[in-house]
């Protein structure tokens, strides 16, 4: 699809909702406009292809298909059968896993279905603490993870930021846990999957290995893979997979039949089909040898991007990134996360605010900000653009004027309508 027949697609998609809703058919509008015009480098975010986009909304979305292929509670699943099918052959083509399931909504609910599969309320559970990189649903209090369960957090150690695996075996032989949660959200370098395992092993715990945000590299050998060593490994879809959103679990073999109950009707009801329609369509671009070329590109661009912000003076979390996303510490002393955020996002450059490892603020405001290349290396952009990305983060961050946060602003649509994405509005 060329740029005119994607503006032309878009237009008519809006158009359509506008003869019905036009205060949601302008709020499609001015998204389209955000997302062509700024530059979105939130590490968990990316931009789906037409064909996606395409698939989730088409008339799978009518279908209820409670139950498996082959084996629903409603009739007229043949052809939904044929989607889910598909999703779930490419998939275990593209990890090498033996079973998977691709039904859930979501990566919570993903991690979720493995809680209930592996452990009963009030067993211990160990996982990556949220605000040394962890997630809410590997154990944090607030979450459910953290209310059902007993969960004993593992940390990062102070001189290196990365994960203290001798800290973590001595953990697991303490307390002797069900399951040990591996895998982050905020975590810039590689994850010892085969160490975490033996240390696992070593105490009787199963391991779930929740591989979000790095699906993309393991999917093409760009980071080792949890499957051959891990029991369980959960993942959403859209992230450097660059497919709908949506979750999806893993297993080996013997645990097959407990996850799809746990999954359904464990956690969920009907499946959203023209998700799972969608997930089938990502997972064929990602067999590809272009999508192997665009996880490389990611890499490279996070390595460039990481760099120039060293050179100028930021210091980030663990001194680089391995991966798509890197963090900035912005120091207990300096501007606080949240600040960083609003200055970026007035300069036309969205981030997430985050708290760093033994930060000192609470996580609604945090000390860091995180930065991934997913979505900006979608567009096509390449290490010259981030190397101007940098520039732009550097002046947003140090400057307290509105006055120069609106020219990075007119610099950054610049440099974006030259990568336009979906057409420009």
């Amino acid at each position: 699809m060329n740029q005119h027949e994607r503006t032309a697609f878009f237009n008519f998609l809006e158009t359509a909702v506008r003869q019905t809703d036009p205060e949601i058919a302008a709020a499609l509008g001015n998204e389209r406009r955000r997302e062509n015009d700024g530059l979105e480098l939130i590490a968990s975010e990316n931009f789906v292809s037409p064909a996606v986009l395409a698939a989730m909304g088409s008339v799978m979305t009518n279908k209820y298909a409670e139950g498996y292929p082959g084996k629903r509670y409603y009739g007229g699943c043949e052809f939904v059968d044929v989607a889910e099918e598909l999703a779930r052959s490419r998939a275990t083509q593209l990890f090498g896993c033996d079973h998977v399931n691709v039904q859930p909504h979501s990566g919570a609910q993903a991690n979720m279905s493995v809680y209930l599969a592996t452990c009963q309320p009030g067993d211990t559970i160990l996982g990556l603490d949220l605000a040394h990189g962890g997630h809410l649903t590997h154990g944090h209090p607030l979450n459910y993870s953290g209310k059902t369960f007993k969960v004993v957090p593992y940390l990062v150690r102070p001189d290196t930021e990365t994960i203290d695996y001798e800290a973590l075996r001595e953990l697991a032989r303490t307390h002797r846990p069900k399951l040990i949660v591996c895998g982050a959200s905020a975590y810039p370098r590689i994850i010892d999957f085969e160490r975490i395992a033996e240390i696992a092993h070593e105490s009787g715990a199963l391991v779930m290995a929740d591989i979000a945000h790095i699906a993309g590299m393991v999917a093409v050998g760009m980071h080792p893979s949890p499957v051959p060593h891990c029991e369980f490994v959960t993942t959403t879809t859209h992230k450097t997979l660059r497919g709908p959103r949506g979750g999806m679990v893993m297993c080996r073999a013997e645990f097959a039949e407990a996850l799809d109950k746990a999954v359904f009707p464990g956690v969920q009801g009907g499946p959203l089909m023209h998700v799972i329609a969608a997930k089938a369509v990502a997972f064929a671009e990602a067999l590809t040898p272009p999508y192997r070329d665009y996880i490389a590109k990611v890499l490279e661009n996070a390595k460039t991007l990481c760099g120039e912000l060293q050179g100028l003076g930021w210091r980030m979390v663990s001194g680089g990134t391995d991966t798509h996303l890197m963090l900035i510490n912005l120091g207990a002393d300096g501007i606080s996360g949240k600040k960083a955020e609003e200055r970026l996002g007035r300069a036309g450059i969205t981030v997430n605010k985050n708290t760093v490892p033994f930060d000192t603020r609470k996580p609604y405001i945090g000390s860091g900000v995180r930065i991934g290349t997913p979505a900006v290396t979608t567009r096509g952009m390449g290490p010259a653009e981030m190397k101007a990305i940098a520039g732009f983060i550097d002046r947003a961050l140090r400057s307290e004027e509105e006055a120069a946060w609106a020219k990075v602003k007119t610099e950054v649509e610049a440099l974006a309508r030259a990568f336009p994405l979906y057409g420009q509005a």
